[in-house]
């Protein structure tokens, strides 16, 4: 019997109890480490058998076949884990991956909308129909309080305090915090509650609905992306992650601080935030280049 068919199983549900990740995630560990015992150990394999050389070997092997760094990191990332886990459990005596170096990342600034931009997208959705004014009062959201997709689908009607004008969230690893929300966004969340279409309204009912009166999913809400998308016209990709940044790097622009930006996000570390620190001096570079008459007689020449 492959080892592994067993201790794999119990390893994941560890995942699930102790560190609280998400399904995507777990499911991304469970490939992970499949596509690389099928790979090292195509046919008696054993949890002592892993080398320094046969990693480098298997890493190797994704940088040909075009795999990014950051996919690499984070297959890496699921191995170390596994192997740790085996070496709490006295199935090995050493984790091999400690002698792995992690893949030096390219620091990729995240894409963010102009205020215009943001404007024109919001304003897509039609108002004449229940759908429409879900699908605005689901952009406005997005961009009002910085939400992640997962946390705006579990919103319920008694999360939202619209005369406070706040929300309460629950974010990865289920910790839970406090956002606001823009004036904006409390209006059509009340236009949509008090619609006659809104179905349920109880405390317990989930905010945004699909069109079966389900709770919508945020493969849905990828979908709504999508169409929105084509609709804009705009040449940068939108997602609801694009949003997200958006309201950072503008939130920054307008001197809010990075703690607080931090906190708005829901980052478990401040340097995940200093990253828009970097996407706004970009963006300012460029505005610069393009204003500054200098800069203008220079790129005559």
């Amino acid at each position: 019997m492959n080892p592994f068919d067993e201790i794999i199983p119990k390893f994941l549900t560890h995942l699930k109890a102790a560190r609280q990740l998400s399904p995507h995630t777990i499911r991304n560990y469970s490939s992970d480490l499949h596509q690389f015992f099928h790979f090292t150990f195509p046919k008696d394999p054993s949890l002592n058998q892993v080398s320094k050389d046969e990693i480098r070997h298997y890493l190797s092997h994704l940088y040909q076949s075009k795999v990014g760094k950051r996919t690499v990191s984070r297959k890496l990332s699921a191995l170390r884990s596994f192997y740790q886990y085996c070496l709490g459990q006295n199935l090995i005596e050493k984790n091999p991956f400690d002698a792995i170096d992690r893949p030096k990342q390219d620091q990729l600034l995240p894409k963010y909308l102009t205020k215009d931009e943001v404007d024109h997208f919001l304003a897509l959705p039609p108002l004449d129909t229940y759908l429409g004014l879900r699908d605005r009062c689901i952009l406005e959201v997005l961009y009002s309080s910085g939400l992640r997709v997962s946390e705006l689908v579990g919103l319920n009607r008694e999360d939202v305090d619209l005369k406070g004008r706040w929300i309460r969230v629950r974010g990865k690893g289920k910790k839970e915090r406090t956002v606001p929300m823009t004036q904006s966004a409390v209006q059509w969340l009340k236009i949509l509650q008090s619609h006659k279409h809104s179905p349920n309204k109880e405390k317990k009912a989930p905010i945004f609905l699909n069109r079966f009166g389900n709770r919508i999913t945020t493969r849905s809400i990828d979908r709504l992306f999508e169409g929105y998308q084509i609709k804009s016209g705009l040449a940068v990709k939108i997602t609801p992650h694009t949003l997200r940044h958006s309201i950072a790097a503008h939130l920054l622009e307008g001197g809010m601080d990075l703690k607080a930006i931090s906190e708005l996000l829901g980052h478990n570390s401040l340097s995940t935030t200093t990253i828009y620190t970097k996407v706004t001096s970009s963006h300012k570079e460029k505005v610069y280049s393009k204003a500054h008459p200098l800069m203008k007689k220079k790129k005559g020449r």
